[in-house]
């Protein structure tokens, strides 16, 4: 399956609400770091990583978004009256992701070194696998508080525990979302039931990763992309 391109889902339809101020009057995917939107940062690398399609979620002010977006080759999921999710949201971008595995991205996060997609989607093994996230060492975590979301065993399986954080970078299956009846729900459902199965895997990222779920990982992440190297 190595250089296989998959189409990527890219999650803009959330409020952004830990971002206090700064998304009152723009959604989050719209604020920038070093001089470009977040969306724009997480289009370049779904762009580089050869994906045949891309698909935007929208929901909280969608209007600016598509209007921030115009000319690029993106096709828009909106959600309303009410937002989806993660797993909501991507259930009902199905029908313009295809048939199946999927790759997602968060917007909120800025990378500092090889394309996650594109390191990922190589590593995918659909027989032994129904999600691999891509995932970093809380030291090179920035932004990031805590120990970390999962464990990774010896074959790559993961648990939830302390010792790596998740990036916001997944190959899912989609069918994995059938079991839940609910119309908006979180992944994190899905990944406990796969998880259950002995089917969820990690990848650890080489190189740095910024959160910008916050105010503060602004100036954080143009720090990161600001130093001379990614060496620890």
């Amino acid at each position: 399956m190595r250089g296989m391109s998959l189409p990527v889902m890219v999650f803009a339809a959330g409020f952004g609400t830990r971002m206090g101020a700064l998304t009152a009057t723009r959604p989050k995917p719209l604020i920038e770091v070093a001089g470009r939107a977040l969306i724009d940062h997480a289009l370049d690398l779904a762009e580089a990583a050869g994906a045949p399609r891309i698909v935007v979620n929208l929901h909280y002010m969608p209007d600016t978004i598509r209007t921030h977006l115009a000319g690029r080759d993106v096709l828009f999921s909106h959600e309303t009256p009410a937002i989806l999710e993660t797993g909501g949201g991507l259930r009902a971008a199905l029908p313009l992701l295809g048939p199946g595995p999927v790759l997602t991205m968060n917007t909120d996060a800025i990378w500092r070194g090889p394309n996650p997609l594109a390191l990922l989607a190589p590593l995918w093994d659909r027989a032994r696998m129904d999600a691999l996230l891509l995932c970093v060492p809380p030291a090179r975590a920035i932004g990031h508080d805590g120990a970390g979301d999962f464990t990774r065993d010896a074959e790559d399986r993961l648990a939830r525990g302390p010792g790596l954080v998740y990036s916001g970078v997944q190959i899912i299956a989609p069918e994995t979302l059938d079991a839940i009846g609910q119309s908006s729900f979180s992944l994190n459902r899905v990944w406990d039931r796969i998880a259950a199965r002995g089917r969820l895997f990690g990848a650890v990222y080489p190189g740095r990763w910024c959160d910008v779920g916050r105010p503060e990982g602004i100036a954080l992440a143009e720090a990161m992309l600001d130093a001379d190297d990614v060496r620890d």
